[in-house]
């Protein structure tokens, strides 16, 4: 595996990312946010935050697969919710929960979670992004 997580001494512990990723493979890959669309362009889980997240995960995933790579290569996600209140944050974890448990993956890369006002169309609440580095 080319991606080494790690908590440094001195911070702490979230329990759902690491706050450093070590990466020695030679090929970097960006995935472009993903939203909660199936493989025909609906609109997965509408309303329903945890399901979109759960979505967006997947969506990641099958990105990550077509060039090879897996949640064990990713560096960093990144993460933005619609009209983000930490109340939220329940649900964010609950579809990274599902995700992970569908996927049957541990994804605990470096993660930067941001509330913005909109995304491309109103029934879209977050939106994923990944960057990876793979041999």
């Amino acid at each position: 595996m080319a991606i080494t997580l790690v908590n440094p001494a001195g911070l702490p512990e979230t329990g759902i990312y690491h706050h450093v990723s070590v990466a020695t493979g030679t090929k970097l890959v960006s995935v472009a946010g993903q939203v909660a669309w199936d493989v025909d362009g609906v609109t997965v889980g509408e309303g329903d935050l945890t399901a979109q997240v759960e979505q967006c995960y997947v969506n990641v995933s099958t990105a990550l697969a077509a060039v090879g790579a897996t949640f064990d290569d990713v560096t960093k996600l990144t993460v933005y919710v619609v009209d983000w209140t930490p109340d939220k944050m329940d649900l964010v974890l609950a579809g990274i929960a599902r995700a992970t448990e569908r996927l049957g993956i541990t994804a605990a890369p470096p993660a930067s979670l941001f509330g913005i006002v909109a995304l491309d169309i109103p029934e879209h609440l977050v939106e994923v992004e990944a960057t990876a580095v793979i041999d």
